[in-house]
Parts: C-alpha cells; sequence; structure tokens
C-alpha cells in the first residue's frame, strides 16, 4: 500500500475521484453502479496511506499551488467524505440517470478535493466546482420548482466563491501570500473569506438556500447534498478561524432558531434541513470557542452529522421513492409496510438526538463540555436547547408522523434493496460509533482525553430527552401541538423568493412608467419643432417666401452700409 501511495503521491486524491467520474457515462448502467462505489473504496484507503505533510506542488502563474495537504485535520474530514462517497453511491444502485452518478462523484471530489487544499486559488477553484456540479443534483428533477431552485442555490454558491476570490486577492496584495492557513478576522481579506464560508456554512440570515435546495433536489441528490457543501465550510471555518470568538454566538442562534420553524414546516425534507442548520450551528460554536476540546467536538460531530443525516434522509427518500410524497400532512401508519425504513430512520433520529450508545452523543458532548468548561453558560444552555429540538424534530415530527401518526390509507412496498442497505450500513456506524468511540476520537485533529460516559453525562442527558418527550406528550393530549398542515413556509428566504422579484417588478414598471412619459414628452418636444421649422423654412413660410425686387435690393443695400460702417470703424 506504501508503494502504490508514493506512486500516486502527486495526486490529490479528490481530483481522482472527480476525475474518475467522468468516466461514468461511458461505462454503461452495471459497470458503471459497481465502478462508483470501488472508486472512492480504494481512494479511502489511498487516504490512510498517505504520510502527513504537503505534497503535490505546482507553479501557476509564478505562484506556488499546494494541492495535496494532509495532516489531522483535514484526513478526518476527507475520510467521512469518501464514506459518504460510498454510502450514497451504494444508496444510488437503482438509479439509472448518469448525469445523476456523474454530478455526485464529480461533487463529492471537488469536495474532498477543496478540503486537501493548502492555497487559496486551489481552494477557490474546488469550492466553486462544488457549486456548479452539486446543482444537477438538483435540477435532475426535472421540475420548474426544482430548476427554479437550482438557479437560486447556484446563484448564491458562486456568490460564496466570488466573495473568496475577492478576499483571496486582498489578501495577496497584501501579505503576498496564498496560504490557506488560520486567518483571524484581523487577516487582510479576512471578513470576505469569513462570509464566503458563512454562506457554505448556512450562517444565519444566509441560510435558507439550504432548505429551498434539499427540499426540491432528487431522491439521491439530497442524500448526496447533505455531506459535502456545509461539512467543507466546517473545515474551512475550522482550519481559517479557530479560537474567532464571534462564531460563538453565530453559532448559538444557528442551533437554536431552525428548531422553531421545523416545528411548523410540512416537507419533511425541509424538516430535516432545519435539524442539519442546527447542528451546523453546534459545529460553529465549537470552531468559536478554539479549543482542543471543542475543536475535537466539532470535527467529531462532523464525522457522526455526516452519517447520521446521510440516514435520515435516505429514510425519507425511500419514503418518497415510494410514496411519491414527502408531506408530513400525507404520509402516517407506515410502520406495516415499510418496517425496516422505520427501524433505520429510528437510529438515526436517536443519534441526532444525542441519546446515549449513539454516535451523536459522544460527539455532541465534547463541544457542549467545552462550552461550560470555558465558563460559556448561555450558549451551554443554548446547545441543550437545541439537543431537545434535534429530538423533538427527528423523533415526533419524522419518525411519529410518518410511521405512527394517523392512518393515510398507503400501503407501499419496502425500500429497494440497496437503499436498505446503504441505510443499514449508515445504521450500523451509527450505533459502532456510539458504543465504541475510541476509533473515532483516535481520528480527531488532538490528543482525546475525554469520556462521554459518565454518571453525569448520561443521567443529563437522559432527563432532556424525556422532559422532552413528556412535553411533546401533553402538547399533543391537549391538542396545542400544530398540527401538519399542506403548506409551504418561508422565513428569510420571503426576501428573495417574494420580497426581491416583486421589488425588482416594481422598479421594472416604474423605468417603464418614466421611460414612457419621457419619450412622450420627448414626441411632443419634437412634433412642435417640426411645426415650427415647417412654418418658417416651408413655402409660404417666413424664410421660404419670394422676395420681391425691391425688397432684396433695400436688404443689400442695408448690408453694403454695415460693411462700410465696419471698414470706417477700423480704419
Amino acid at each position: 500500500m506504501t508503494a502504490i501511495a508514493e506512486f500516486l503521491l502527486p495526486m490529490n486524491p479528490g481530483i481522482l475521484l472527480a476525475l474518475g467520474g467522468l468516466l461514468v457515462p461511458l461505462l454503461g448502467a452495471r459497470l458503471s453502479r459497481i465502478y462508483v462505489i470501488a472508486l472512492p473504496t480504494v481512494l479511502l484507503a489511498y487516504i490512510f496511506a498517505l504520510p502527513d505533510g504537503s505534497h503535490a506542488a505546482v507553479s501557476f502563474l509564478g505562484y506556488e499551488l499546494e494541492l495535496l495537504r494532509i495532516d489531522n485535520l483535514s484526513r478526518i474530514f476527507v475520510t467521512i467524505f469518501m464514506i459518504a462517497a460510498i454510502l450514497g453511491n451504494l444508496y444510488a444502485w437503482h438509479e439509472a440517470d448518469p448525469l445523476q452518478l456523474t454530478a455526485a462523484q464529480v461533487y463529492a471530489g471537488s469536495a474532498i478535493a477543496a478540503a486537501l487544499a493548502g492555497d487559496l486559488i486551489s481552494l477557490f477553484v474546488f469550492w466553486e466546482l462544488t457549486a456548479i456540479s452539486s446543482v444537477f443534483l438538483i435540477w435532475a428533477s426535472g421540475t420548474e420548482s426544482a430548476f427554479r431552485s437550482g438557479m437560486r442555490y447556484l446563484i448564491i454558491q458562486v456568490s460564496s466563491g466570488v466573495l473568496l476570490l475577492a478576499g483571496l486577492i486582498v489578501h495577496l496584495n497584501a501579505t503576498g501570500s496564498l496560504a490557506f492557513e488560520h486567518f483571524g478576522l484581523d487577516a487582510p481579506g479576512a471578513p470576505l473569506i469569513l462570509l464566503a464560508f458563512g454562506i457554505k456554512c448556512a450562517f444565519p440570515l444566509l441560510h435558507n438556500w439550504l432548505q429551498d435546495a434539499y427540499s426540491q433536489a432528487t431522491v439521491v441528490g439530497t442524500v448526496v447534498l447533505s455531506a459535502f457543501t456545509t461539512k467543507l465550510a466546517v473545515y474551512a471555518l475550522a482550519r481559517g478561524f479557530a479560537g474567532t470568538e464571534m462564531l460563538i454566538w453565530i453559532g448559538a442562534v444557528m442551533a437554536v432558531f431552525p428548531i422553531f420553524y421545523a416545528a411548523i414546516e410540512n416537507d419533511l425534507r425541509r424538516v430535516l434541513a432545519y435539524t442539519l442548520n442546527s447542528q451546523l450551528g453546534m459545529m460553529v460554536v465549537g470552531i468559536g470557542i478554539g479549543t482542543e476540546l471543542a475543536l475535537n467536538g466539532t470535527a467529531a460531530h462532523a464525522f457522526a452529522s455526516v452519517i447520521y443525516k446521510a440516514l435520515l434522509f435516505m429514510a425519507m427518500g425511500a419514503v418518497l421513492f415510494r410514496t411519491g410524497t414527502c408531506k408530513g400532512s400525507d404520509l402516517g401508519n407506515l410502520f406495516r409496510s415499510m418496517p425496516l425504513t422505520m427501524a433505520f430512520c429510528v437510529v438515526g433520529a436517536a443519534s441526532v438526538s444525542a441519546l446515549p450508545l449513539f454516535s451523536g452523543f459522544v460527539s455532541k458532548s465534547l463541544i457542549v463540555s467545552a462550552s461550560g468548561k470555558e465558563g460559556y453558560w448561555l450558549v451551554w444552555c443554548a446547545l441543550l436547547l437545541a439537543s431537545l429540538g434535534a429530538f423533538h424534530q427527528s423523533v415526533f415530527r419524522i419518525c411519529y408522523s410518518v410511521f405512527f401518526a394517523r392512518d393515510r390509507g398507503m400501503r407501499p412496498k419496502e425500500a429497494p434493496t440497496n437503499m436498505l442497505l446503504a441505510m443499514g450500513a449508515a445504521a450500523v456506524l451509527c450505533v459502532g460509533i456510539g458504543v465504541w468511540p475510541e476509533p473515532l476520537y483516535a481520528l480527531l485533529p488532538y490528543d482525546v482525553d475525554y469520556a462521554p460516559y459518565t454518571a453525569s453525562h448520561v443521567i443529563t442527558q437522559l432527563q432532556l430527552l424525556a422532559f422532552a418527550a413528556l412535553a411533546f406528550t401533553v402538547l399533543m393530549l391537549y391538542r396545542i401541538y400544530p398540527p401538519e398542515l399542506k403548506s409551504t413556509n418561508l422565513d428569510f428566504d420571503w426576501v428573495y423568493r417574494r420580497l426581491l422579484p416583486r421589488g425588482l417588478i416594481a422598479v421594472g414598471r416604474a423605468i417603464d412608467t418614466g421611460y414612457k412619459h419621457v419619450t412622450d414628452d420627448a414626441k411632443t418636444v419634437i412634433r412642435a419643432a417640426m411645426s415650427l421649422s415647417a412654418s418658417v423654412f416651408a413655402p409660404g413660410g417666413l424664410y421660404g417666401r419670394t422676395f420681391g425686387v425691391g425688397n432684396a435690393v433695400a436688404i443689400i443695400a442695408f448690408l453694403l452700409l454695415v460693411a462700410l460702417m465696419v471698414s470706417y470703424s477700423a480704419v
């Protein structure tokens, strides 16, 4: 394996995956399905064979680009990205559309290549490539709403890249360095770079592309999208802005506010997107705290989150695939016809809820403990509230409403075998990490001296979850809980989905009205000028009349007199 690694050493495994994905349309349906699972599996082994350090330096326009930098932080992120690519391709085994399979490989490869980039130019190139390749997973749905959503997604993602490029240029001009390293807010161009990262990480008021796009993508596309874009942004923030205190408060807001929108959302993939947004907030809190314990928590939670969120999106994708809908108001009592999907969904829900013995518990507790250890007690309370919200949305809004709520008369088949295998593998990882967290802790950026299974941790978490379950039960019994309604809820995306289009239309109408007034007035002036010109110069007009001989002689005499006077005055 070492010899293979030395042979391939100049190559970024993300680039290999992206380029390899371009071969999918040439291989045929059956061979391509095997190929897209085998390729990331081989590259995953290659990642662990790579030694730490900077490799694959190339010259570009006089600048040295570092295409492959491997260390503890980048290794854990590219590891989970490769695992997500394998699970996503297994989940897509039934999919015959080569466009989706190709886009998925290029997208995953671009995210991996970006996480391994050691310079800002390489980061920018792969950053933009993730946006361009991933939009096809939305457009592949083939609906008008998916097309519009994809256009909004592409504009926002490319805007993130433009901001990154602007920050890169400012930083390069001021420092002469292209190294992708820790910046902090004081570095030249850093605010622009932070904003670029914040867009992809779905910061508050910059987040609605996530709910908008994930709910419109294909069944496979949503699973793939959930793994890469936002976690790449988490990695970039951890690399460039660890210890930036502002991120603590941004993350706390991110962790809390989505749970309220998720409570009234009918589209269950949008519900999951909101819970994903909340989990990202916890990771951002860890980055803002910036201690070794907090950064370990961020990396561990990113790793666990990729798996359990993919599992939940897989379960909802299987329901959508079999029933044709993912609306909570249309679903219920599916546990009889889709029992395995239900079981895997429960595992995902237990993981995101941080139930002991599941992956979310051993990762989330690192961040919560770090916030308490550093004295951020308000943030600590916000993280606990976010945990309650995640439990509520995943267990009750997802599992209960889909599999146990009022029977809607649907009797679909169980999910296809390949979907069940992918969900089963993800579920095994969720339980395995929760029961035996040491292998995950060994991958973390810093040495881990932490025991998640202490009596205080376990009892506190169980009490919180029991309280959440009791609260839901009371709300349901007294019919206070918001019912499932056939509606689409907008939060800040109202600005660009309603306000901006209407504003632009109003501005356009105002411009059109103003233009009409200006042109009408201009036409009036031109007509008046033409009428005056005709009255003066037309035949019979002032200058168009034929002068008599006497009048002509008088005019000539007058002109001669003027000429003589001028000549006399000159003498």
